[in-house]
């Protein structure tokens, strides 16, 4: 795995460890926990473009973003995350008049973001290790 790949990544753990974090607070800050989702999330996919010496683009669509994995490695249309719902929260939950989010969406928010991570992860140890 390359240098700049394991810096996306670091970046990505650092964004689900804030969530996680952030679930400490009272009262919880749901909006900004769904963002560093998101952004692990986006970041662990630019991760996965940056290893095959792809220069991310400048979006926060990981619907986007994961097709343009799959086009490097068939295995990542086993992703199933609800990338529509995450993507909106890269942006849109930052200011008022976002959407409307709860307890139960910040939770699917965790889990997926957690499992895109964790798959991004695997996929690249694996290459590594062929």
């Amino acid at each position: 795995m390359t240098e700049i790949t394991r810096e996306w990544l670091n970046f990505a753990e650092m964004d689900i460890n804030s969530a996680n974090y952030l679930l400490t607070m009272r009262p919880t800050p749901i909006e900004i926990i769904c963002y560093h989702c998101q952004q692990c999330a986006e970041k662990a996919l630019k991760a996965a473009l940056v290893e095959h010496d792809i220069e991310p683009p400048k979006t926060h669509d990981l619907r986007e973003l994961c097709q343009m994995c799959v086009e490097l490695d068939a295995t990542f249309q086993n992703l199933t995350a609800p990338f529509k719902e995450l993507t909106s929260y890269g942006v849109s939950p930052r200011y008022p008049n976002g959407p409307e989010l709860d307890e139960r969406r910040m939770n699917e928010a965790l889990k997926e973001s957690r499992k895109v991570l964790d798959f991004v992860l695997s996929v690249l140890e694996e290459g590594t290790e062929a």
